[in-house]
């Protein structure tokens, strides 16, 4: 058997990556990786555009055209990233179910509609029960690879999947802050009847007693509910608004004192939460619930880079809301939720002390 030095020394990381090999077209199995991603192909109560179920898959694809050259993490390619394989079921259900979400939408907008109300509580209902189903598959499939202490990441599907994986956090990890980047606050008790709504999540996450902060960064998408939330929270949910952020910046602050304003905010464990919606448009045209604002990929990248240094420690992360164009014509979307995953993930492995 060839060992993972042998498959080092042998490997060329400025090669062309092989579409027979594992993620980023890298030789190494699932034992021999230290970062695993778990995908998520779920999309059951998207309210906009969709797409999103199929983002892991285009991300996989996309990644055999990185360069493995990290700027941060030297060698970061050694590592090893294993992508876990798909859960079938996963996506078959978000089909199946989706339909049925957007009947119960189409009613409960007035719209004209084969469906009764009686029909409409039993769907939800069944919305309701595979939401559970999803999560607690998440949760399960995390504390799998938590146990072996790999660096661990989530690829969505929509941002109700990661809920699961904060829930094996609060049984591994215990107390944890949640850094969430987003356009939209996803504070809502419900959205549009549906409890586990990806408009929902960081509402949920708050009822996991271990979670002890939720520090939300470039949200310009929201309402008084949520504002409420967020007030009414005593300092539980602090949120730096993207309209915050550009004032100071044409203030004269830089992106460098604002991202050690966010910092100060976090506790010392931290899980990653990344809707890539929260980046300017044009780097995800695509993505369910685009709004204008937002960040470049790089101020991201250099705000994880921060906390890195500061030596807080990641313990986890996602990126959700990735989805290919509808037409098949490019894989922009794709490309860049590629190359943020891989330089994510690699900063995730160095905050928690793994060398290459």
């Amino acid at each position: 058997m060839i060992s993972k030095q042998q498959k080092i020394n042998s490997y060329d990381p400025n090669g062309l990556g092989q579409v027979d090999s594992g993620m980023y077209g890298l030789p190494f199995d699932e034992a021999e990786c230290e970062i695993v991603i778990v995908p998520v192909p779920w999309e059951v109560t998207v309210s906009y555009g969709g797409g999103t179920a199929e983002g892991p898959g285009a991300v996989f694809e996309a990644s055999y055209q990185v360069d493995l050259y990290d700027p941060v993490v030297k060698d970061a390619w050694k590592y090893g990233i294993h992508f876990d394989e798909t859960n079938t079921e996963i996506r078959e259900k978000s089909v199946q179910l989706r339909e049925k979400a957007e009947a119960c939408i189409a009613l409960l907008a007035g719209e004209d509609t084969y469906l009764t109300q009686s029909d409409a509580d039993i769907f939800m209902m069944e919305i309701y029960e595979n939401c559970l189903w999803l999560n607690d598959w998440v949760k399960n499939r995390c504390l799998h690879f938590l146990r072996q202490n790999k660096t661990l990441g989530l690829l969505g599907g929509d941002h109700s999947t990661p809920l699961g994986m904060m829930q094996a956090l609060a049984e591994h990890v215990g107390k944890f802050g949640i850094l969430q980047i987003d356009a939209h606050a996803d504070l809502r008790d419900a959205y549009e009847g549906f409890h586990f709504s990806h408009a929902s999540i960081m509402y949920n996450a708050l009822k996991i007693e271990q979670v002890e902060k939720l520090v939300q960064v470039g949200i310009r998408d929201y309402c008084q509910e949520e504002l409420d939330v967020i007030t009414g929270s005593n300092g539980r949910v602090k949120t730096f608004f993207d309209r915050d952020l550009k004032h100071a910046a044409y203030s004269g602050e830089t992106w460098a004192e604002s991202c050690d304003r966010i910092i100060a905010e976090l506790p010392q464990h931290i899980y990653l939460s990344f809707d890539i919606d929260g980046l300017d448009p044009k780097l995800c045209p695509n993505t369910g619930t685009p709004v204008a604002g937002g960040f470049e990929a790089e101020q991201i990248l250099f705000l994880i880079e921060k906390i890195v240094k500061s030596g807080k420690k990641i313990v986890a992360f996602d990126i959700n809301e990735i989805a290919p164009d509808k037409n098949g014509d490019n894989d922009w979307d794709a490309n860049v939720g590629a190359r943020l995953l891989y330089r994510i993930a690699n900063m995730v492995a160095m905050s928690q002390g793994k060398t290459v």
